[in-house]
């Protein structure tokens, strides 16, 4: 889970019966996708949803781009010749909220429909709570540690908790922030508009609630920002109860002694360290060869060293869980084991619990895309790199935008943020293209894993097909004072640049918060900074940043710096 993810519509039908999980594919799919470079799309690398007959039929606008749209009006008219808004946004998780704000900044008038709560995925079912149930196992998993705890000379009697206020410390927390969501796009005018949303026609949204009547309102523009739900694969029957999603997980109803896990992903590793860290056993189910297996291969390596050996984890690797039954009639929750090359059954295994961490699903189905020819793709809406839609024939929807998971592109709720805002850039009349590469993802673990750009083998094929040379530097948490002082020093930073002319192409850290200290290798990235000049920014010292620090500057660059990094002295 990812844990950071957007979705805004709660419903017991899913919109689609596809799943995307770029981290953990735990399970098979009926049509194969080509998930590469750190979980993102193709399309995220510049290969476009457009094929090349589309692609000459779509020209761009604004700010130097011309645009050719011919897209089907649909069944509910032309398009109307005056609007109740200029922006309507479908969804009001973070990635609409990220929008609404900036629209409203822009001098928009905006409205935003939500079939749930504000919020969506992230707040109330993802990256919020999950960090407070994460916030409370690194804490404990502190306290318990001995060996820790007596060289900080430190005397700690038994750590314990109460499993009632953990969940209430995760429940709070996402009522805050959805709260504070709430009042933030009230307090800027947005307008919000409650009751399912769906694609009436060009420039229309109907939405309401079950029972009442429907409204129809219309807008200048409009953005798609549904999201996604956990995806549940054939042949697992989950009850809510011993076999689990991460949205029934969070709640922590209760700690299972033994808890198996289906995925290795990000949502499946931060809850092993939350399980663990409360006493159960645990055992992951991982599809592919190996455990974690969307990360750099150097840094899982090193994470599984850390994260799952020393921990009561066993796994099972190349295998799909292809049946689980819920515990009943006093029997355990039974899992049949399918080996993943052979398809020939391999184990059988009875735990207490099971937990479906195997990716999301675009949710879209029911959406009323077909009211303007727009046909999915797995379920995820088409967009091009503006985030514009593009109908079955390859043309643009005019109007219309698609942005976080229901697109695909980077299932994160700050990428989905990142588009919202992309995409009211554009609608304002400022051409803006959001730099996929630049954005970088966290595992909330203990320690923490982060990254941005290209993993190794990903550079490498990519170093391959444009001929250049892809070089790596790395640097240890154990040569950093403050990991040191915090007795925290296993860790590693390692950056992949090109030697010729100092382009950084992908920067993994596993480290104490490695999530934090990720942003000034996604900065430099997006601004397109290069190794010879940021080696010369100063760090405080000591801090865990230095570890960023000593990365770059080991770094061995032949191309000279692009301008001089002394400065006039400033008075003041």
């Amino acid at each position: 889970m990812h844990s950071t993810l957007s979705f805004s519509q709660a419903t017991t039908v899913p919109r689609s019966n596809y799943a995307f999980d770029s981290h953990s594919p735990a399970f098979a799919l009926s049509k194969p996708i080509n998930l590469r470079f750190c979980g993102l799309r193709r399309e995220a690398f510049g290969f476009s949803y457009l094929t090349q007959s589309c692609s000459s039929r779509v020209r761009f606008s604004s700010r130097g781009h011309s645009k050719k749209i011919s897209a089907s009006t649909g069944t509910n008219g032309t398009p109307p010749k005056s609007f109740d808004y200029d922006l309507i946004i479908i969804g009001a998780g973070v990635g609409g909220h990220g929008a609404a704000l900036h629209a409203v900044e822009k001098g928009l008038k905006t409205a935003i429909v939500e079939g749930d709560v504000v919020g969506g995925t992230c707040v109330n079912r993802g990256c919020v709570p999950s960090k407070a149930l994460l916030a409370v196992s690194g804490r404990l998993r502190e306290l318990q540690s001995e060996h820790h705890m007596k060289a900080l000379g430190l005397q700690v009697s038994a750590a314990g908790y109460d499993r009632q206020g953990v969940a209430d410390h995760a429940n709070n927390l996402a009522s805050k922030i959805r709260s504070n969501l709430t009042n933030s796009m009230k307090a800027l005018g947005v307008d919000i508009l409650t009751g399912f949303g769906t694609i009436w026609g060009p420039q229309k949204v109907k939405y309401g609630k079950v029972g009442f009547p429907d409204n129809i309102v219309t807008a200048k523009d409009i953005i798609i920002a549904t999201g996604s739900i956990p995806f549940v694969p054939k042949g697992i029957e989950v009850d809510g109860k011993t076999v689990i999603t991460s949205d029934h997980a969070l709640k922590l109803e209760y700690v299972p002694d033994w808890i198996a896990i289906v995925g290795s992903g990000y949502i499946g590793l931060e809850f092993s360290d939350v399980y663990t860290a409360l006493g159960s056993e645990v055992t992951f189910i991982e599809a592919l060869d190996q455990l974690m297996p969307g990360f750099d291969p150097e840094i899982g390596k090193l994470a599984q060293r850390v994260l799952i050996n020393p921990r009561k984890i066993d796994y099972h690797t190349g295998v799909f869980a292809t049946k689980i039954t819920p515990a009943r009639d006093g029997k355990p929750v039974i899992i049949e084991l399918t080996d993943a090359k052979t398809k020939e059954p391999k184990d059988t295994l009875e735990v207490d619990a099971a937990l479906i961490a195997t990716g999301r699903a675009p949710f879209t189905n029911g959406l009323g895309l077909d009211n303007i020819n727009v046909v999915t793709q797995r379920g995820f809406v088409p967009v091009d790199e503006r985030m514009r839609v593009i109908d079955a024939n390859g043309n643009l929807v005019p109007h219309l935008y698609c942005i976080g998971d229901a697109n695909g592109k980077m299932m994160l709720a700050h990428a989905a943020s990142a588009q919202g805002i992309s995409v009211v850039e554009q609608v304002t009349g400022r051409d803006h293209v959001l730099s996929h590469l630049s954005i970088p993802a966290a595992c909330f673990t203990h320690p923490e894993i982060s990254m941005v750009g290209l993993t190794e083998p990903q550079a490498r094929e990519k170093g391959e097909k444009e001929g250049f040379e892809v070089s790596v530097a790395k640097t240890s948490f154990k040569a950093n004072t403050k990991a040191l002082a915090e007795n925290e020093g296993e860790g590693l930073a390692k950056l992949l640049y090109r030697s010729d002319n100092g382009e950084i192409l992908g920067v993994h850290i596993f480290g104490l918060h490695a999530a934090d200290l990720i942003h000034e290798a996604s900065n430099a990235i997006a601004l397109g900074t290069r190794i010879q000049d940021i080696k010369f920014a100063v760090h405080a010292h000591p801090t865990l940043s230095e570890v960023l620090d000593e990365l770059f500057k080991s770094a061995k660059v032949k191309a000279p710096a692009s301008s001089s990094p002394v400065s006039e002295p400033v008075a003041v």
